[in-house]
């Protein structure tokens, strides 16, 4: 069960409403405006289509299966040594009290970073080379996929530089990460069946409510259910995914250089019920530490207020992972705040 903070998001009703799916073969232009309404509307939208072959997709399945399903005693030599956010985690969330029923690798997703770190590879694959290759060919193929998004996104915002949100990411000094996390399925038995009726599952959080602070997350994972969002009302939508979608998140900082045109999706995953693991992969795609955060000139319609205060990337990070998980970290930027 995760803890953090009351919010009223928590209290509402789970409702089910159609989640856009928006095909990637489409022409530019109706692509540019289905992908502005769903950011807008949602802060979500899932992609088919994407051309990410799926041998990518499923070899870094292989390979974190692989690790998943060792003994606690070797996944635990991949936590990193002095402690950080990367590496092997079990439970705990952050450094601030959250926890969830889940287990996870978080690597960085610049390649010289993974180069740098291949020691973590050694540890959590018996092949510490294709584990590398097909974190390398995911990352890869992934961020190709999220830099188009972005600037087919900019294209829709009518925006002279349309290289403006991928830029950010194709920095070589980007901070995105990459992050695996692994939700173990119950076992099955008459006890189980009894104690896991859909009333009491409901209660059971397996990665709690938040929202994230990059531009962009890309999520891939297995078709076992448990993925929520929240709309704007608070209803939770539950979001089937299939093997072959990829979710789209809008993240706090794309909220931010919209000056909040697009919002940033609050999400939770449910504990999982299911006797199989549910496996999910995101790519959290990110500016520089030392890049600066500011909403767009061209966002800011003649007669509009600018919402939020310029930022570094660092100083939003501090920020936000200095607070619980369900805490609205965006608003210490809003132009209103004492900060």
């Amino acid at each position: 069960m995760v803890l953090s903070s009351p919010s009223p998001l928590r209290t509402k009703k789970t409702q089910a409403i159609g989640i856009p799916i928006i095909d990637l073969s489409l022409d530019t232009t109706t692509l540019s405006q289905r992908i502005i309404t769903a950011c807008q509307d949602y802060g979500f939208f899932k992609v088919v289509n994407h051309g990410v072959p799926i041998e990518i997709i499923s070899k870094m399945e292989e390979v974190a299966n692989g690790f998943f399903f060792k003994p606690a005693s070797e996944k635990l030599k991949a936590k990193s040594n002095p402690p950080s956010p990367f590496g092997y985690g079990c439970r705990s969330i952050g450094f601030n009290g959250d926890v969830g029923e889940l287990e996870y690798l978080l690597l960085q997703a610049n390649p010289d970073q993974i180069l740098l770190h291949s020691d973590t590879f050694n540890v959590v694959s018996d092949q510490p080379t294709d584990f590398s290759c097909a974190v390398e060919d995911y990352i890869h193929v992934v961020k190709g996929l999220t830099c188009g998004l972005l600037e087919i996104l900019a294209l829709g915002l009518s925006l002279t530089d349309t290289n403006i949100f991928s830029r950010f990411i194709e920095d070589v000094d980007s901070d995105s990460c990459f992050r695996i996390n692994h939700y173990p399925g119950v076992k099955t038995s008459k006890t189980t069946h009894e104690s896991n009726k859909p009333s009491q599952s409901h209660q059971r959080i397996g990665f709690g409510e938040h929202s994230d602070p990059q531009i962009f997350t890309i999520l891939r994972s297995n078709d076992v259910p448990g993925l929520q969002i929240s709309t704007v009302d608070g209803l939770w939508i539950p979001v089937n995914v299939e093997p072959t979608d990829f979710c789209v998140f809008v993240g706090d900082a794309l909220e931010v250089l919209t000056n909040g045109r697009l919002k940033s999706v609050r999400h939770r995953v449910m504990a999982n019920m299911s006797s199989r693991s549910r496996l999910s992969m995101m790519y959290f795609a990110a500016p520089a530490m030392n890049e600066w955060i500011f909403p767009i000139p061209q966002m800011i319609s003649p007669g509009e207020q600018r919402l939020y205060k310029s930022f570094t990337w660092n100083e939003y990070k501090k920020a936000a992972y200095s607070l619980r998980l369900g805490d609205q970290r965006i608003d210490l930027f809003k132009c209103h705040s004492g900060l």
